[in-house]
């Protein structure tokens, strides 16, 4: 029986680097159920709770996004409000501020905000709890819609991921904070890439193509600027063996070399 994919969301954090645009990456333990070993973004599946309609929002309604994912308004506010939450879980990074004056809240790195971020990890606290006692609001005009990847049907642990790109708030630091990640990296997608090729960072096809696809940009600004305008197509590879070597193959017909084991 083919398992139903789980909603979900990842984050592809930047910032301008030395080098030109960096992203952060991390590479999951690997003792983990999806994706162990293997190096990824930011992300996880949606708690129900994201989708509080109490919570404060600055910028692109869920309507907005919506159109860009091609779901219904409660799902993409769900999806929006698992980017930032995930994004603050595993990186200590949270894309929210002032529901007055539109600032970004600059620091979260204090003892008082690491509580409350470890509440989140156990679901002691929701993501609308946390942002009603700050006075906080969801600042969605901080993201922007970037890809859609569903799982294909032949793998038991799917997800329908929509893929976000967000820059890294001025005065934020992005820390080593999740237990889900044994490393974690700033990166350009090019340095990742090659690292990938050699099979010292495996990768599974939608983190390989998506940085393929943040390549060309030669900062954040470019790269937010460059996000798809239209409304984003899901792609669902299919898998093929060559004498050049293992492949996905995308609905375009764009293929993506694997440098790790076919999914069975």
């Amino acid at each position: 029986m083919t398992a139903q994919p789980r909603q979900a969301a990842t984050v592809l954090l930047l910032r301008d680097g030395v080098d030109g645009l960096e992203v952060y990456l991390l590479r999951r333990t690997k003792g983990m159920p999806f994706a162990g070993g293997m190096t990824a973004y930011i992300g996880g599946g949606v708690d129900p709770r994201d989708g509080d309609a109490e919570i404060a929002w600055a910028g692109p309604p869920p309507a907005d996004w919506a159109s860009a994912f091609g779901c219904d308004e409660r799902t993409a506010r769900e999806l929006v409000c698992a980017a930032v939450r995930e994004t603050f879980e595993e990186a200590g990074v949270l894309l929210a501020g002032s529901a007055e004056d539109g600032t970004v809240v600059p620091d979260v790195s204090g003892e008082d905000w690491e509580r409350q971020r470890q509440a989140l990890m156990t679901r002691e606290l929701s993501f609308a709890e946390l942002l009603a006692e700050r006075g906080l609001c969801v600042r969605s005009d901080l993201l922007r819609p970037f890809a859609h990847w569903i799982t294909p049907p032949m793998e038991p642990r799917r997800y329908d991921t929509k893929f976000f790109v967000a820059a890294l708030p001025v005065g934020q630091e992005a820390r080593h904070v999740s237990g889900e990640a044994d490393e974690v990296s700033w990166l350009t997608p090019a340095a990742a890439l090659a690292q990938a090729e050699t099979g010292g960072r495996p990768m599974l096809p939608p983190t390989l193509h998506t940085l393929d696809q943040l390549r060309p940009f030669a900062g954040v600004e470019d790269a937010l600027a460059g996000s798809p305008p239209e409304p984003l197509h899901p792609i669902s590879p299919t898998f093929e063996k060559t004498p050049d070597g293992a492949w996905a193959v995308l609905p375009d017909g764009t293929r993506v070399r694997l440098v790790t084991p076919l999914p069975h």
